[in-house]
């Protein structure tokens, strides 16, 4: 019976945490969304497209880099709690000696990289930004004990501190004509701030050691782990790539624009959810029936958040770009019709994904994304040639309508999900977003002023998609949320730390 109600005092303690978390996680995601709109608006006023494609060109083989800069060990301190001690100290030497290796080969090799992305211009962004390969592969340890901890009041100060230092070196550098470089410093000086944060407050700082045993242990571990972020990685920024080499800097300044605004539903509410989707899903995965009934009440729900957004960005594309980044930034708003039906689906493609994995079926996922890459790249360079970043979008969305869904549909069957019913549960938040889609694009024709047209569409559009919905939640809020139990019946702690292998680059 004491061991009963201590392991109970435990989970309740646990459980405080993990709430406390994602209160905090939601706090972050917000004030980060709010805060890179805000940057975006003025950074776009004070620089041309063509500087935001140079930079964007040099934070695309940057980021690339930094997803396997620690080789994917640090994640093995966030898994294993219980062997801190033991491994830290080899993982910071791991992640330190990797990351300041492939920072000094980026410096060396960025005219290079730079010319391969057909944007010799990205060569000193991309000199620049190998600094902050340095500080990833220092931080490393320190930003894995805050995740293992559900610290994320910790990682909020972080972020919250990024945000500034960024707003507070970008912009003053652009408005004296720094250009792109501007934007890399920024990003040096804000991860440094961040970093710092981490490192102070993580609760212990770990000097680099190396036990040889460990080595092998930890490079099995996390090797694998860095070649899947590469390829879903290239999966969501190939387009960047294509962009680039087809049409240029200053088309790809305005693609990478159009692209941030489709994700803005994708980032706040799917990677709110999927920092519990699958560990969820992994609590049920022995219970087929109600595995099936959480994942469709789910999807239901979170579609119909995201859904009438991503339909409102899509109808009002055109009054949104110019009212809120100016006229010259205008054929943004064509790419964003299209890119915004992505947006929408993605948010389902990541839900079906943690769905998939929690079951222990990560190979196939796999596939799913090579399939997409192979899709794409095709694709999306016949749109580019055809119809420019317009084509881009267009080919965006008949990859993810044509070859992606199809292929998760045939997952889900196969693992016990009846289509029929999912099918039925998601009916009426896609009806809503029609609903919004179609009314606030006729009305914002009405007007003539972007401010006015925005506003009144953007109301009506979200009266449409209540109107549909208000059966649906007047069900959902009748019904009582679900508890997931452990195996002796107590109540189980959802744990969200996981690692997002969803990572799209942002200017």
């Amino acid at each position: 019976m004491t061991r009963r109600r201590s392991g109970w005092r435990h989970s309740e303690e646990l459980a405080v945490k993990v709430r406390a978390g994602l209160l905090w996680s939601l706090f972050d995601n917000l004030v980060g969304r709010a805060g890179q709109v805000v940057m975006g608006i003025v950074l776009a006023r004070l620089l041309a497209p063509s500087e935001f494609g140079v930079f964007s060109a040099a934070l695309v083989a940057f980021t690339l880099i930094v997803n396997v800069s620690e080789l994917g060990v640090s994640v093995a301190v966030v898994r294993e709690p219980e062997r801190t001690d033991a491994i830290a100290p080899t993982v910071a030497t791991i992640s330190i000696l990797s990351a300041s290796t492939l920072a000094a080969v980026l410096f060396v090799a960025a005219p290079w990289v730079a010319a391969a992305l057909h944007n010799p211009g990205a060569t000193g962004s991309l000199q620049i930004l190998s600094g902050a390969l340095v500080i990833a592969g220092i931080s490393a340890v320190p930003a894995a004990l805050v995740q293992q901890r559900f610290r994320q009041d910790i990682q909020t100060a972080a972020d919250v501190t990024n945000l500034a230092v960024s707003l507070a070196v970008a912009v003053p550098m652009a408005a004296a004509g720094f250009g792109p470089s501007s934007l890399a410093w920024a990003w040096v000086a804000s991860n440094a701030a961040s970093a710092a944060i981490l490192v102070g407050f993580s609760g212990r700082s770990w000097r680099p050691g190396l036990d040889r045993a460990e080595v092998r242990g930890l490079l099995r571990f996390g090797l694998p782990l860095a070649a899947s972020g590469l390829l879903v990685f290239a999966v969501l920024n190939v387009d960047y790539v294509v962009v680039s080499r087809v049409l240029g800097p200053a088309a790809l300044g305005v693609y990478v624009l159009a692209f941030n605004l489709s994700s803005w539903p994708v980032k706040m509410f799917s990677q709110s959810v999927r920092s519990v989707s699958l560990p969820a899903f992994a609590r049920l995965r022995n219970r087929p029936a109600r595995l099936e009934e959480v994942f469709t009440r789910s999807m239901s729900q979170l579609l119909a958040l995201a859904l009438p957004i991503c339909a409102l960005l899509a109808a009002l594309a055109v009054p949104a770009v110019r009212f809120v980044y100016g006229d010259r930034w205008a054929g943004a708003s064509r790419a964003l019709v299209w890119l915004a039906v992505v947006g929408a689906l993605r948010v389902a493609f990541e839900l079906t994904y943690d769905l998939i994995v929690a079951l222990g079926h990560s190979s196939a996922v796999f596939r799913v994304q090579i399939l997409w890459l192979v899709a794409l790249v095709p694709v999306l360079t016949f749109g580019a040639h055809l119809g420019g970043i317009d084509g881009v979008g267009v080919g965006h969305l008949v990859v993810a309508l044509g070859i992606v869904t199809p292929a998760y549909l045939l997952l889900l069957r196969g693992h016990g999900i009846a289509l029929h019913r999912l099918a039925a549960a998601v009916a009426r938040p896609f009806l809503g977003a029609a609903a919004a889609f179609g009314v606030a694009w006729i009305v914002h024709r009405q007007f003539r002023e972007p401010f006015v047209a925005l506003a009144v569409a953007a109301i009506a559009g979200v009266g449409a998609h209540a109107a549909v919905m208000w059966g649906a939640v007047t069900r959902w809020r009748a019904e009582r949320p679900a508890t997931v139990t452990g195996p002796s019946g107590e109540a189980a702690v959802i744990d969200p730390r996981r690692v997002d292998p969803v990572v799209k680059v942002s200017a």
